[in-house]
């Protein structure tokens, strides 16, 4: 077995450990295995094939790395999509029955659903009226009616 076979199979090795490991950086030794691989087909000395798996392996870690690392690992703030109650926060939903925080009563109809609607300023909310949704506890939606100069 000649060393640039040495060099191939050490590098397809560790970018397959790429897979099972995080961060990227198992695969930018695997691409300067191979690149060291094509340095020793052509019989260079071993102290080339070092530099040369120095070198592409750095340039592998700060050009190729990052790329991927941003297209694959994206922050929660660019990833995340609200989801279940989440996503109703913001919605506009429709009073259904009137909201009178002095008795404790209230619904609002949101995507079909009804929900018991609580004030988050302690006023009446007549039914037929457009509120937006502030947050979610439980079964219950806190919300805030919508000022007719606010409408979409």
């Amino acid at each position: 077995m000649e060393s640039w076979h040495v060099w191939v199979i050490v590098g397809v090795l560790l970018l397959i450990i790429e897979i099972f490991t995080p961060g990227f950086v198992v695969a930018c030794f695997g691409v300067g295995c191979l690149v060291a691989a094509i340095f020793a087909a052509f019989d260079v000395s071993f102290t080339v094939k070092v530099v040369v798996f120095s070198i592409a392996s750095l340039v592998a870690f700060f050009t190729v790395r990052p790329l991927f690392v941003k297209h694959i690992y994206r922050s929660d703030k660019d990833a995340a999509a609200k989801t279940n109650v989440d996503a109703l926060v913001g919605k506009v939903a429709f009073v259904t029955e009137r909201i009178d925080p002095s008795i404790g009563k209230g619904r609002a109809s949101l995507g079909g659903d009804d929900w018991r609607a609580i004030t988050t300023d302690d006023s009446t909310i007549e039914r037929g009226q457009r509120v937006e949704v502030i947050r979610v506890e439980g079964t219950k939606l806190f919300v805030k009616r919508i000022v007719k100069n606010q409408e979409e």
